[in-house]
Parts: structure tokens; sequence; C-alpha cells
């Protein structure tokens, strides 16, 4: 089904594809196939130019995964999910993932040229001053370039909401700027070290520049007296400013 959906698009003019969903990783687990697999066929489709993914979990990232992130098909970036860099608050968060396996990961994704997002919940009850002080020095050792972030929500019955020390919502908003600041550098050295051909897709207009996604995940605003919208493009002269990155065709 998800391969008649491409096929259709794809012969409609559309090139790139984001799979997504609940728990995306996982698929196919119970069909003895995989998400690797999928993306496999789906790359052979023609018309098909880019496959995003949603966010994935790390243990998700297999050795059959491994073996596709050189095809140029797939994006450079990718969004795993690790809620935080302190071993304690995972444990505390209940979170299967292991700190020191994460950055492991993220090494090796970083040394194959990928960005890396993930998620962040700030001001989960546990959540400490000296496990926050480790929790940011262990996100200034990622190579991190992206990140959503989220403040802790109380929800009833749940096993956090009965612990003790709750963080109160102005700290957890502290927190959550300073995670988000962090990586918006970080993203900023990601650019300007990573100076090479941009694979763009335009996909809006505003005031005067066109706007489009590169392999990244990063955004590019476009100034052109042509009609942009839809058209993929390679740009390799570009301007690397703080909010994102500027060319001129």
């Amino acid at each position: 089904r998800i391969l008649e959906q491409i096929r259709r698009l794809a012969l409609n003019g559309f090139g790139e594809f984001i799979l997504t969903g609940t728990n995306v990783g996982s698929y196919g687990e119970d069909k003895k196939t995989s998400l690797a697999r999928l993306m496999k066929k789906l790359s052979l489709i023609r018309g098909v130019r880019r496959i995003r993914l949603g966010s994935i979990e790390p243990v998700q990232i297999s050795d059959e995964f491994r073996e596709i992130l050189d095809e140029p098909w797939l994006e450079k970036h990718l969004h795993i999910a690790l809620q935080h860099t302190s071993p304690k608050m995972l444990t505390l968060m209940n979170r299967r993932n292991l700190y020191k396996k994460d950055r492991d990961l993220f090494e090796f994704l970083s040394s194959k040229g990928y960005a890396i997002g993930t998620d962040f919940i700030t001001g989960h009850p546990g959540e400490s001053e000296e496990i926050w002080t480790e929790a940011i020095a262990n996100a200034k050792d990622l190579p991190l370039t992206h990140i959503h972030t989220f403040t802790y929500s109380k929800r009833d019955a749940t096993p956090s909401a009965f612990m003790k020390e709750q963080v109160s919502n102005k700290i957890a908003k502290k927190r959550l700027h300073q995670i988000e600041d962090l990586v918006k550098l970080k993203n900023f050295e990601f650019r300007k070290t990573t100076q090479g051909e941009l694979n763009v897709l335009i996909e809006s207009f505003k005031d005067g520049y066109y706007y489009g996604l590169d392999q990244y995940f990063n955004k590019i605003a476009v100034k052109s007296d042509l009609d942009l919208i839809g058209n993929w493009l390679n740009i390799s002269k570009y301007d690397v400013k703080e909010e994102m990155n500027y060319a001129k065709i």
C-alpha cells in the first residue's frame, strides 16, 4: 500500500517523501521486514529523489539501517529521540536508551556527515541542578544540530506525577531556552564547517525570498526573479548566517 501511494505521487511530480508515524522505526517487525528494506524499495521508484524520516529511537539504528546511510536518496539528517542527556535522568524517566551508546551512535553518524536532531524534555521530576549541569555538559559533547524541546507536563496517575522532586515551571523554561540556545549555536557551526553543495527543494515564497530545506534539514532563503516553487536546486554558493543560509540565483 505504501509503495502504491509513493508510485502514484511520484508520477504526479512529487520527489521528496517523509516516512512518519507512531514508532516508525519499528515498521515491519510484525511482518518479518524492516524500515530499511522499505526505504530501499521506495528508492527504486522512478521519481523518488529524497526520503526523510520522522523520529526514531537509538536502538532502531540497526546494522541493516547503517547499510543505507551512504545512499544518495537518504536525507543527511536523522531525528533520534533521546529525551535527555543525563544517564541518571534517563533512568528516572524510565528510558531504555543509554547515554554512552547514544553518544557513540551520534559520533558515528556525524562521521558520516549527518546532521542530527533529537527531542529533549526539561523540568521532569528529579531533574536537580546537579543532573542539569551534567546534561548540559553532555549535550555540548554531542554533535547535535537540531532539537525539539518540551517542558515536562504533569499527567495524573503516572509514576512521575508522584515523584517528590518536582521542578518549577520557571526553571524548566529557563533550562529549555538554555538547551535551545546551545543547539542553535551548534547548528550554526555545523553549517559553517559543512561548506558543500546543497540539494534544496523550494517550498514557499515570502517577503521577496523563496524558502526551502536542504539535505541536512536546514532552511535556506533564495533570492531570484524566477518562479522557483516546487523546484529542486543544487546550490554551491551561499552565505551562512546565524539564522539560516542565504543564496541568490
